[in-house]
């Protein structure tokens, strides 16, 4: 048994309209100046008004920011700082998918230590102490809500940054089914997919120990188990529960294990074609796992018997092909040449693949050598 230190630090509160309580909980976390982090699609839902109502009910003034996309980079991040900074702000509230998560845990780094977000690429490099923070995630997808990590893209190169340190994490989560009902089923299907593939990897890395396993399973079996129901039945708040709760576990696991060879592979693909991470890879994820197999087959058939599936002979295999089958009940491409990527690149993806952090984990040996041969089985 591998030795660990874990820690949650983040306290959890789910259930159906538990956003309500967002202006109590921040109360308990002596909120007074509270900073907004929403994107501009939860701004349009109206999501990020009802946070401020709720604040506001509570004697909590509340300003807002949303100048950032899908990945989040250094110029926005400085921006959301500079802003922070002009509103006196002594507490962040998280509000989105994982491009808001990230965001607000990124301007709190550089809010209260200085620098900029390159000064924190690693973990552990935060010299002061951070301010209280809650997080809302609006989609089953990133778990970010459940990490000390903010994946930050380079304005400038477009590497992606993973910046983490303990007094990053959230001090509370508020997970709530009914704020992910209105989100698009696109949008559904690539977050989803994206927290099965955290289940996926961090269970099988170099690095997992006995109480991440623990997490990554159950992720799986809610995830795998209630990913086509909520894509066929978008209302179905049980599913949307089981979905936050999955990815939520899974994001727990990450931060124990970190994942592997997919998100290494799949980091290049939006640096360079802008691809939705989730889509990404739904195209890598597969190919991994039956490379994988050799190495950690035995692994991947106690992820499908907790879901109640048959690993049989070829577990590897036939986890790779229920991955496929839910990508493709999501909707989700399945080549890389769907994605618009050039064979003629494929070489120069394995070479940026290969600096990626998360392939150290990987539970094969990954380097450019592997990386070509996924993404030309991708192709």
């Amino acid at each position: 048994m591998r030795s660990f230190d874990f820690h949650i630090r983040t306290r959890v509160v789910f259930g159906e309209g538990a956003l309500a309580r967002l202006g109590e909980l921040a109360h308990e976390l002596s909120f007074t100046r509270t900073l907004i982090v929403a994107d501009r699609g939860i701004v349009a839902t109206g999501l990020a008004d009802r946070a401020a109502t709720l604040l506001e009910a509570a004697g909590i003034a509340s300003f807002r920011f949303h100048d950032f996309d899908s990945n989040p980079d250094t110029r926005m991040v400085e921006a959301g700082r500079a802003h922070a900074a002009a509103c006196a702000v002594d507490s962040i509230v998280a509000l989105g998918g994982g491009s808001s998560l990230d965001c607000a845990k990124a301007i709190n780094f550089v809010l209260t230590s200085g620098g900029s977000m390159r000064d924190y690429w690693g973990f552990g490099k935060a010299s002061e102490p951070m301010l209280p923070s809650i997080g809302v995630p609006t989609t089953a997808g990133t778990g970010s809500e459940a990490q000390a990590y903010a994946l930050i893209s380079d304005a400038e190169t477009h590497a992606k940054m993973a910046c983490g340190d303990p007094k990053a994490a959230f001090r509370i989560a508020i997970l709530d089914p009914v704020v992910t009902v209105s989100q698009p089923r696109h949008v559904t299907a690539v977050a989803g997919y994206d927290a099965i593939s955290h289940a996926v990897e961090s269970y099988v890395t170099t690095r997992g120990n006995q109480i991440s396993d623990v997490f990554a399973r159950d992720a799986w079996r809610l995830l795998e188990r209630h990913y086509e129901r909520v894509l066929a039945r978008p209302g179905d708040l049980f599913s949307r529960g089981a979905m936050l709760v999955g990815a939520h576990e899974a994001g727990i696991a990450i931060d124990q294990s970190m994942l592997g060879a997919t998100h290494a592979c799949a980091n290049p693909l939006t640096a360079r074609y802008g691809t939705p991470h989730g889509v990404a890879i739904a195209v890598m994820l597969p190919h991994v796992v039956r490379w994988n197999h050799a190495h950690v087959g035995d692994r991947y058939g106690e992820l499908l018997k907790a879901s109640g599936l048959d690993g049989g002979e070829a577990p590897g295999e036939r986890l790779a092909l229920r991955l496929e089958s839910l990508a493709r009940v999501g909707g989700l491409p399945a080549a890389l040449r769907d994605l618009g990527a050039a064979r003629a690149d494929l070489a120069a993806l394995a070479a940026e693949a290969a600096t990626q952090w998360t392939g150290t984990f990987n539970p094969r040996p990954f380097d450019a050598t592997s990386a070509l041969l996924l993404y030309e089985r991708a192709y």
